[in-house]
């Protein structure tokens, strides 16, 4: 049983309603309909707190993976500029080189 269904009394629904004028098969079925309407549909304490722990474990593995990206990413940026370096220092020096600088 869901700790909601214990808070929705369907005993005094149900009274409530044959008080405004529905039938006693009519209260009984209504009562039962919400009943598994709260049951059903309504969240408790308990549902938001696994909620939240699922959501921090998603948060972390979520801040761990970007972590790693940037790290790849740094070193890929890293081999990029050393190669950019190589490179425009090898054509600088064939540039001398060939001017006889």
């Amino acid at each position: 049983m869901n700790i909601m269904t214990a808070v929705f009394d369907t005993l005094q629904y149900a009274k409530k309603l044959r008080e405004a004028g529905f039938t006693e098969q009519q209260a009984e079925v209504q009562a039962e309909a919400m009943a598994e309407l709260v049951d059903d549909k309504l969240a408790t304490k308990r549902d938001m707190l696994e909620l939240k722990l699922e959501l921090k474990r998603d948060i972390e593995a979520l801040r761990v993976e970007l972590k790693r990206d940037m790290k790849d990413l740094e070193y890929r940026l890293t081999i990029k500029m050393g190669s950019f370096l190589i490179v425009g220092l090898t054509a600088l020096v064939t540039l001398m080189k060939l001017f006889h600088l």
